[in-house]
């Protein structure tokens, strides 16, 4: 069933390797804890007093509620599932609630900080220092994933419209506007990566300096490297980057639901989360500015 279940995560539900990867590992840990607690070898025979002795376990554990959540979040899917299949007759997490957790809010680099890397940090002329600022400037310009990011290729680009077609979570594509300045780059980067490159055996956009395709830890190696110069902040990662284009974009006056398409959010609800950010700022400005403030 279990094997049913995955192929339904990938075929149907269209989720990523590396998300897959995670359920299975929760679900190894739940069974893990159903054999060990309650002596039962079948996940479908759990019922929810269990999955939340598990939940309890987990937090005794001192695993932060925000993972205790995505893991029952994982076996919510799994009962789904199993409820739709007629295996089980009644979904024992309907009677097991999420942890309660703080939403932090997302966090973002200045943009004078931005400007100081994209103007006064130097890059290599050679084919790594073109090839790391056009990772940094299409993070930050198009607000893309680092999936997203991995994936594309050069075909992807649409000089003429001066657009990008991304593939986004689920495989839905999207077509992301770029800047007259990121074209450029990318340009360059093209005709480096062909003077570069004799032969090349993939067609994907991003590459290391051996030809190959790009992977996640070089591309979070090239961004921490040039955040740690301009920033400090804790967190320097890709997904900073899209924080931080969401964020400029709001604070110069973009709507939201435009906001929402760009970054590929299926509702707005995932998107309001930068509201918060502006908030803070509009509250600044008026205790520096209003006379009772």
């Amino acid at each position: 069933m279990l094997q049913q279940y995955f192929l339904y995560l990938a075929h149907e539900k269209r989720l990523s390797p590396h998300t897959i990867t995670a359920y299975t590992k929760d679900l190894e840990q739940f069974a893990e804890f159903l054999e060990k607690t309650y002596q039962i070898k079948e996940l479908e025979k759990a019922d929810f007093r269990m999955i939340r002795g598990w939940a309890v376990s987990l937090v005794e554990a001192e695993l932060h509620h925000r993972s205790v959540n995505r893991k029952l979040a994982t076996l919510r899917s799994l009962y789904g599932y199993l409820l739709r299949c007629k295996v089980i007759s009644v979904n024992p997490m309907l009677r097991v609630s999420a942890l309660k957790t703080d939403k932090p809010l997302p966090q973002f680099v200045e943009e004078k900080s931005l400007e100081l890397l994209f103007e006064e940090i130097s890059f290599s002329a050679d084919f790594e220092g073109i090839r790391d600022r056009v990772v940094l400037e299409l993070l930050y310009g198009t607000g893309m994933r680092l999936t997203e990011l991995l994936t594309l290729r050069d075909t992807d680009i649409n000089f003429y419209d001066q657009t990008l077609k991304v593939l986004g979570k689920r495989n839905k594509e999207r077509i992301i506007p770029i800047y007259k300045g990121l074209a450029d780059i990318l340009k360059t980067y093209l005709e480096a990566k062909r003077s570069y490159f004799t032969t090349l055996s993939t067609n994907q956009l991003i590459l290391t300096h051996k030809g190959e395709a790009a992977y996640a830890v070089l591309i979070q190696r090239i961004v921490k490297k040039y955040l740690s110069a301009v920033t400090s902040l804790q967190k320097r990662s890709p997904h900073i980057l899209r924080h931080t284009f969401a964020t400029h974009l709001l604070n110069k006056g973009a709507d939201l639901n435009s906001i929402k398409d760009l970054l590929g959010h299926s509702s707005l609800a995932a998107t309001q989360v930068y509201t918060h950010n502006s908030i803070e700022k509009l509250k600044k400005i008026f205790k520096q500015s209003h006379p009772k403030a």
